[in-house]
């Protein structure tokens, strides 16, 4: 059996881990990161980078590091509801510079922090390791047990954090278990080559009693197509070319992509769910990101909350931390300071899931929408995108790396 010894070993190599590794690792922590995976080559995560993270990477100093990997930089992100093109998120009206949202693959966001982290000798990235277990002190727990390649490794660590998702081992192990929030609706997900007419970046169109979402990867569309909770069968059972209609219906402008989808092996579901940890630590434990909270793909928060479940960790305890276990204040105080903004996000996805499982039932929006309708829209706009602007960009309590950890 291999050893080691952490002041922190953290649970899963997503945005949450590797923020969080990252931070320590620089305030002088010994850290261990355990990713069961090979690479972080996944399809099918959350893409979007949103103001608040790239805010982080400025104060980390790495800023126009991460802006010098391929990615997109988009102001905007616009609905097409039933035809007409609605304007509902500018994020050029917050603070600059970072006004901007940025869509790049996670993989490429995942491997920029572990280059990053892997600078300082203190930092430790074990990949292909699955974490199996928690090490037992009486009621704490000091650290974790995992198999890899050569067989078990034990980590002994003065704090262990789960951040390894939604179906988290390591909040199972130590007897956490989330609520969970009904959740009306799943996501198919698919490739689409890009079509010769081009559209403005788009949150999600909306028509035909379905939802489509796309997601600009360079060369193709990463594309959703909303269906009821459970609908996979009821849409299989109608066949492919009842897919392709409910995905042009939404969206017609990806009518001539859809007929390279000539099989459902390319289609993959998300069971999208929404669920949250009533308590999210014990003695020498705590959960954040996924494992504390699973997010809808809802406005495309999720990596930024994780992020910022990571900033808040990281300034509350890299200093106790220095001194050896961390005390259940302390770990309280994060989940009091991450909590309120978690439960707020989650009710309004929750509120934006119910609209969208009704979509069936008929037109949201007259087509073309009358005169008055259309003034009223122009006005109201501009005072709902300062609003959504802040709630999707920065998030309802965004944190900010403390000037000691900078």
């Amino acid at each position: 059996m291999e050893m080691m010894q952490a002041s922190c070993a953290i649970s899963g190599g997503g945005p949450a881990g590797m923020m969080l590794g990252l931070i320590l690792a620089r305030a002088g922590l010994d850290v261990v990161v355990l990713e069961k995976h090979a690479d972080f080559f996944r399809d099918f995560r959350g893409d979007t980078i949103h103001p608040s993270t790239v805010s982080v990477l400025g104060e980390l100093g790495l800023r126009d590091d991460f802006l010098g990997l391929p990615h997109n930089s988009i102001r905007t992100l616009d609905a097409v509801v039933d035809g007409t093109r609605l304007h509902p998120i500018d994020f050029g009206r917050l603070r600059p510079p970072d006004d901007f949202l940025v869509l790049a693959p996670q993989w490429d966001f995942l491997s920029f922090l572990a280059r990053q982290a892997e600078r300082y000798p203190n930092f430790r990235l074990v990949m292909q390791t699955e974490v199996t277990g928690v090490i037992r002190d009486g009621d704490a727990v000091r650290g974790l047990v995992a198999r890899g390649p050569s067989g078990e490794l034990r980590v002994e660590a003065d704090l262990t954090v789960a951040a390894d998702g939604r179906d988290s081992v390591l909040r199972s192990a130590v007897g956490l278990r989330p609520r969970r929030f009904g959740v009306p609706i799943d996501v198919i997900w698919f490739r689409l080559p890009k079509p010769a007419e081009t559209q403005p970046s788009t949150l999600a169109y909306l028509g035909g009693g379905a939802m489509v979402v796309t997601i600009d990867r360079g060369d193709y569309f990463q594309t959703g197509l909303v269906i009821a909770k459970g609908g996979i069968d009821a849409l299989r059972e109608a066949g492919l070319p009842a897919f392709r209609s409910a995905v042009a219906g939404a969206a017609p402008f990806l009518r001539e992509p859809l007929e390279t989808i000539t099989d459902w092996e390319p289609l993959k579901l998300l069971n999208v769910q929404i669920d949250r940890l009533p308590r999210w630590y014990r003695h020498g434990f705590l959960a954040i990101g996924d494992a504390a909270h699973a997010m809808s793909p809802a406005f495309g928060v999720g990596v930024n909350y994780a992020v910022q479940d990571a900033v808040a960790t990281a300034n509350a305890l890299a200093a106790p931390l220095r001194d050896g276990p961390v005390d259940l204040r302390l770990l309280d105080a994060v989940q009091r300071r991450r909590l309120p903004p978690v439960e707020w996000m989650q009710r309004i996805q929750l509120a934006a899931h119910r609209r969208i499982s009704r979509t069936g039932a008929g037109p949201i929006l007259p087509s073309p929408p009358p005169p008055a309708l259309r003034a009223a829209i122009t006005v109201a706009t501009p005072l709902a995108q300062r609003f959504t602007a802040r709630l999707v960009g920065r998030g309802l309590r965004p944190e900010s790396v403390a000037p000691e950890l900078r």
